[in-house]
């Protein structure tokens, strides 16, 4: 029992002293390299700690050598931007003035529902308020608001602002959101027959995201086809 407790404290230091040397990044700002590494690192600190028949530095060793694995890697980052895309990728737009790109978003595997989380997670609760939004490459959406939605202190120019609301979404990727029909005081009908009336399409199949507010403004989008901004619809 002595043996296990010593030879965990052993790789517990050990890989303490690893990340520290690899650095202070945190786990949401890491390179898929970095990321990987790091994961390889965990599991194999477990196996001298368990497996007392495997000697300590057995399992000191391959941590030692994927950390230099990691500085060789980050030097070359450093030194190509080309093996640095190749590497971790590059950032990509998601969402510009017309709208969601809707190839971009396949290409990164995401969902709507996964850009409008991590906008609600930057503040912005609708697609109306952004401008452009990039998919980083650590996984992190960087928004940039259109020039109304920027900070400013509205007290300080007495400004007057109408109330935020939050949209409700009514259709995303073609699937139709039934459970926020209830909230958004709308019913199937009237969303089918407003993507008929405005796109001239009859399936949601077509549709990529569709929301409506308290206010009746619709954001509406295709697949194919940029965005579109309804004012005051009300519902029937």
């Amino acid at each position: 029992m002595i043996t296990i407790i010593i030879r965990a404290v052993i790789i517990y230091l050990v890989v303490l002293l690893l990340f520290r040397i690899m650095g202070k990044r945190q786990l949401g700002q890491m390179q898929p390299f970095e990321l990987v590494l790091t994961l390889i690192i965990a599991d194999l600190a477990t196996i001298p700690m368990a497996e007392v028949a495997v000697p300590v530095l057995h399992g000191i060793v391959p941590l030692f050598t994927l950390v230099i694995l990691h500085f060789v890697l980050t030097f070359f980052t450093r030194l190509s931007t080309t093996f640095s895309s190749i590497l971790s990728g590059k950032p990509v737009i998601v969402v510009n003035p017309k709208g969601i790109d809707y190839q971009a978003m396949k290409k990164l595997n995401i969902t709507v529902d996964d850009i409008l989380e991590s906008m609600r997670g930057l503040g912005y609760f609708s697609l109306e308020q952004v401008e452009y939004a990039i998919m980083e490459t650590n996984g992190k959406l960087s928004v940039m608001p259109k020039a109304e939605e920027s900070a400013v202190v509205n007290k300080t120019i007495d400004a007057k602002v109408e109330p935020n609301v939050i949209p409700i979404n009514l259709v995303s990727e073609g699937k139709l959101m039934k459970k926020n029909l209830p909230v958004a005081k709308v019913d199937e009908n009237f969303v089918l027959d407003f993507v008929k009336q405005k796109t001239g399409k009859s399936k949601l199949k077509d549709v990529l995201v569709m929301t409506i507010d308290k206010n009746g403004q619709v954001f509406l989008q295709l697949k194919q086809g940029e965005k579109q901004i309804f004012e005051n619809v009300r519902s029937r």
